[in-house]
């Protein structure tokens, strides 16, 4: 089967990181496309990013889609364009954001999760919210790194990213934490070896998920919300 990955902003090498962790995780048999759309912004901090990015992230979803891929995973911790692109595709599409959440509710009976920047957290809480898990999750923390500070080797971001989950297992009495962005992808088993306690990535926990579901012959309701759009006039 294939397992489209789309990550919705345009930084090709966050992608090739992203298509390096869900390869390590998906089963054989199962082939991992990620791509990123062309044009749209280079990360996706806040709103106003997100709504930019959602045009391309729905043109890879469709050809996903034309491919008759056996599901798609949004590689983005908001959660960017998850509704819409649940409308407009057939198969299962899950976000980063809501897999990574479900997941640790099932190991650890309170979580934190640490993201990126600050403007980022109203929109964690309201996803935690929505998805009914915020009385599972003790406290949403910013490392305040920018996205693309994740890419440079160079950057002090693990340390400010390792201080808040160290605060996390003090301050909120975390049993487990959720990193809140695509590009901490390559740290989760590091960081779970060092502090001692789950650390999950939503990358990979949504490749597994969208797996099972596919092979549970599981697709997107066409019944309600999600129902396909109609025709409009251009």
């Amino acid at each position: 089967m294939e397992i489209l990955v789309v990550n919705p902003n345009t930084t090709a090498s966050m992608t090739d990181k992203i298509r390096i962790a869900a390869e390590k995780v998906a089963s054989a048999g199962t082939t991992i496309t990620a791509v990123n759309p062309t044009t749209g912004p280079a990360s996706i901090e806040g709103h106003y990013d997100g709504a930019l990015a959602v045009p391309g992230l729905l043109a890879e979803i469709a050809k996903g889609e034309a491919r008759h891929a056996a599901g798609h995973v949004i590689a983005c911790f908001d959660d960017t364009g998850l509704d819409a692109a649940r409308s407009l595709a057939r198969a299962p599409v899950v976000g980063i954001g809501e897999a990574a959440f479900h997941v640790c509710s099932l190991i650890a009976g309170r979580f934190s999760v640490v993201t990126t920047l600050g403007r980022s957290i109203p929109i964690i809480e309201e996803n935690l919210v929505k998805y009914g898990l915020a009385t599972r999750c003790a406290r949403v923390r910013a490392a305040e790194v920018p996205v693309l500070a994740l890419e440079d080797a160079e950057s002090d971001a693990r340390r400010k990213i390792e201080a808040e989950i160290e605060a996390a297992k003090r301050d909120d009495r975390a049993e487990a934490i959720v990193l809140g962005c695509a590009g901490m992808v390559d740290l989760a088993a590091d960081l779970s070896a060092r502090f001692g306690l789950p650390v999950v990535d939503g990358v990979t926990a949504a490749v597994t998920l969208v797996e099972s579901l596919a092979r549970l012959g599981l697709r997107t309701s066409k019944h309600g919300g999600y129902a396909s759009p109609l025709p409009k006039p251009r």
